[in-house]
């Protein structure tokens, strides 16, 4: 199958400004392109890409004065399937686990796992390791947390989120990441593209979503505690600890955002990108 995704995001600045944009989609998935992926600027920006410390690719622009029109269109292929199920995926030993991925058994800035490790374990000590411990984990976020876009805080913590119990994707992700990173099991943020594939369609804007994944017998695996269901087309943008790490857009000076759309849609083998997505979301990245 064939996936049309892209965004327009506009930004009124009072002066030149600095921005990091994570905004392109990870390198792990620029294979399954079937049209070009640029970032496109409506006036003259220019900029440069970096790989940042968890390999997402990062892009510096000074932002002129003014306003600016940031937006990409792009096409790219999808195997179809929904996110894989490993019943017998085992927990990784502790002792066992590649040392890069230690970092994703730590405390992180919305993940505090010293608040909620003895609920952690009252909750999933007695479930099996592994595959059915994660899913516990799921399960119980997804049923503890009420979603609703005007739940939205971009400060909310796990912690936070737990004693609430209402938030948007990225609340779902990280309570589920604190819990996993309390019972031992790495767990990352994930944040991209999830479009109404597969499902009947929302009637909500279409944005960018956040889900994690969780480290079992030796590699990561999709969990979604917010839909808690195997979905069909995510297209990673970044991985991070949590939401820090991920940020869509870094602005270092005064702006406005004016308007923020995203799309991501199914489309036919022979479709190509057309014209600038047009669905508006919110200001905040909160996910669907």
């Amino acid at each position: 199958m064939q996936i049309r995704a892209g965004y327009e995001i506009v930004f009124d600045c009072p002066n030149p400004t600095p921005m990091v944009l994570m905004l392109s989609i990870h390198p792990s998935r620029i294979s399954s392109l079937r049209t070009p992926h640029r970032i496109v600027f409506d006036r003259p920006a220019a900029a440069s890409d970096y790989r940042d410390g968890f390999d997402n690719i990062c892009t510096r622009i000074v932002a002129p004065a003014g306003r600016l029109t940031i937006s990409s269109d792009f096409i790219i292929g999808d195997g179809g399937a929904p996110d894989p199920v490993v019943l017998d995926a085992r927990q990784d030993a502790v002792e066992d686990l590649p040392s890069r991925v230690l970092a994703y058994l730590l405390g992180s800035r919305y993940c505090e796992t010293d608040h909620l490790s003895n609920i952690a374990w009252s909750l999933f000590g007695n479930t099996l390791p592994g595959w059915a411990r994660v899913q516990a984990i799921c399960d119980f976020v997804h049923n503890h947390l009420a979603f609703g876009y005007q739940h939205a805080r971009p400060t909310k913590t796990a912690w936070e989120a737990y004693n609430e119990r209402q938030g948007v994707c990225r609340d779902f992700a990280h309570l589920a990441i604190t819990f996993c990173r309390c019972m031992n099991i790495p767990a990352r943020y994930c944040t991209g593209y999830l479009g109404d594939i597969g499902i009947p369609p929302v009637d909500a804007p279409m944005d960018f979503s956040g889900w994690f994944e969780a480290y079992l017998n030796g590699r990561w695996y999709t969990f979604d505690a917010r839909h808690n269901t195997p979905r069909i087309g995510r297209i990673p943008m970044a991985y991070g600890r949590d939401a820090t790490d991920v940020a869509i857009t870094t602005t270092f000076g005064p702006n406005t955002l004016i308007s923020f759309k995203v799309v991501t849609d199914e489309v036919q083998e022979t479709a190509a990108p057309t014209a600038r997505p047009g669905v508006a979301a919110q200001l905040e990245s909160v996910g669907r």
